[in-house]
């Protein structure tokens, strides 16, 4: 296949169209790519002359490729430096003499897609007790109210609606709330034995997101292909699928169904180890049908990280829930309308304001993650190209692209030493779709930008990368 696709890369820069049409003939006739649709396309990243196109115009599933463009146009709108806002807060009266509040506290919800998450561990550290502790700097020592979470920032469909039922339960397709936290991400711990002894739940971490959960699993093999199904906001759910036999822990991760009542819940706990007492049982605004927003006194807030340090974890590590909290930032901030159609509105907008043909393009999601997105590789590299000549921002772009064999979800392909230093891309894989999307500079001094493309391909997705890789150090190593 290297060697036909290599032959059929030469052919296409002689632009002769008889070779061109026989040698994608052969190229097609791989027996992996039988029934796939397959599309290429590769330009001068500084001209945007294009030098190779085979298809480059069909619609195809992205995966997470799609974030290229989400990540760009955030980048190019709401600049590097950009931050999200978490406001603690109460409301009602407040006696400083006998330290009574007559009210709620209230935490504010302002997108932030990073409030509480692994990746950025050091900033947060210990925010949650920081909280705390300004408020009882207030001298607050006993509450007749609630801990409220409003989260109204966003709408409140934090799932998009074309994603798949078999996805929404499992960490990576965790939704997008106008109050995240901690990833959107809990622990199910499990033993599994061998033999006809179905697996166990040993723990979930934070336990406070424990809820009713029926249990199908089976342990068999040494693979993972357990799932979690359960919906946002829902209080049942169930395990399916297969996990590894013989093992002491095992985790599933999953996603939290009401970040922002897990929040409420966690915060009135440790008010009351902080030694406060609270009356009422914590909440959140969805939840309270007749809440009347009051202005609150504001007592701290956290900010998150600049723009550009999220960006540069969702493309590193391929992080959906950044993805679909920026989307709806760009609908909240352009549009006051914190929804992902409204986001990909926008997006649509900065596209064909970069001189990209949005026609044949279909923006569900900022993730990649619905199988119903659809874009061309012609117009994914015309970005790349728009983002290098005329993107504000473009090194904070590049750097937030993984580098091949090194880290992020590069870490294990492109480890060729010829890819060293020389190829940055998002790759992107879902069932039956491998794609990849960046810049390369070959040997002889050259700086592309490139995207393929492949959908319903048959045989191992190994053997796919594998060729990809093969005919990109053909290009390096001989254009």
């Amino acid at each position: 296949m290297r060697i036909i696709f290599f032959f059929f890369s030469i052919t296409c820069l002689t632009v002769c169209s008889y070779s061109q049409e026989k040698s994608s003939e052969t190229f097609l006739a791989d027996s992996s790519l039988t029934h796939a649709s397959v599309s290429l396309c590769v330009a001068n990243a500084k001209t945007g002359e294009i030098i190779l196109d085979y298809n480059s115009g069909i619609s195809l599933t992205p995966a997470s490729v799609m974030k290229i463009i989400t990540s760009a146009a955030a980048l190019e709108i709401l600049g590097p430096g950009y931050t999200f806002k978490t406001t603690v807060g109460y409301t009602g009266s407040l006696n400083k003499r006998s330290g009574t509040l007559k009210g709620n506290i209230i935490i504010l919800g302002g997108g932030d897609p990073a409030l509480g998450s692994g990746y950025f561990s050091d900033h947060y550290k210990g925010f949650l007790d920081k909280w705390v502790a300004e408020i009882k700097k207030l001298g607050i020592k006993k509450i007749k109210g609630r801990v409220i979470t409003d989260d109204s920032y966003y709408d409140f469909l934090p799932v998009p609606a074309k994603w798949l039922w078999e996805d929404e339960g499992n960490y990576y397709g965790a939704g997008a709330y106008g109050l995240s936290v901690f990833d959107n991400t809990y622990e199910i711990h499990l033993k599994t034995f061998s033999g006809s002894f179905p697996p166990v739940i040993k723990e979930i971490i934070p336990d406070e997101c424990r809820f009713e959960l029926s249990n199908f699993l089976v342990a068999s093999g040494t693979t993972d292909e357990g799932y979690i199904f359960a919906a946002p906001y829902s209080k049942q759910g169930w395990l399916a699928g297969t996990i590894p036999v013989n093992q002491e822990d095992f985790v599933l991760k999953a996603s939290i169904t009401d970040p922002p009542l897990l929040l409420a819940k966690i915060m009135s706990q440790k008010i009351r180890a902080g030694g406060i007492k609270i009356s009422d049982d914590p909440t959140t605004v969805r939840l309270e049908q007749n809440y009347k927003a009051e202005k609150s006194v504001p007592v701290t807030e956290t900010l998150s990280p600049p723009l550009s340090d999220i960006i540069e974890v969702l493309n590193h590590e391929s992080v959906n829930l950044f993805a679909e909290h920026l989307i709806k930032e760009l609908g909240k901030k352009l549009k006051n309308d914190g929804s992902t159609a409204s986001g990909a509105e926008v997006i649509n907008e900065f596209l064909k304001g970069s001189g990209i043909d949005t026609n044949g393009m279909f923006i569900e999601d900022g993730s990649g993650l619905s199988p119903l997105n659809a874009v061309n590789t012609r117009e994914l590299v015309r970005l790349l190209v728009y983002m290098k000549n005329q993107g504000k921002y473009f090194s904070e772009y590049y750097s937030s692209l993984p580098d091949a064999g090194k880290n992020g979800t590069l870490k294990n392909y492109f480890k060729d030493p010829l890819f060293d230093s020389r190829l940055k891309a998002k790759s992107g894989s879902m069932t039956r779709v491998r794609s990849f999307a960046g810049y390369f500079t070959t040997i002889s001094g050259k700086e592309m930008a490139f995207s393929i493309i492949i959908n319903n391909y048959s045989g191992p997705s190994k053997k796919i990368t594998s060729e990809i890789e093969d005919n990109i150090r053909d290009l390096i190593s001989n254009y």
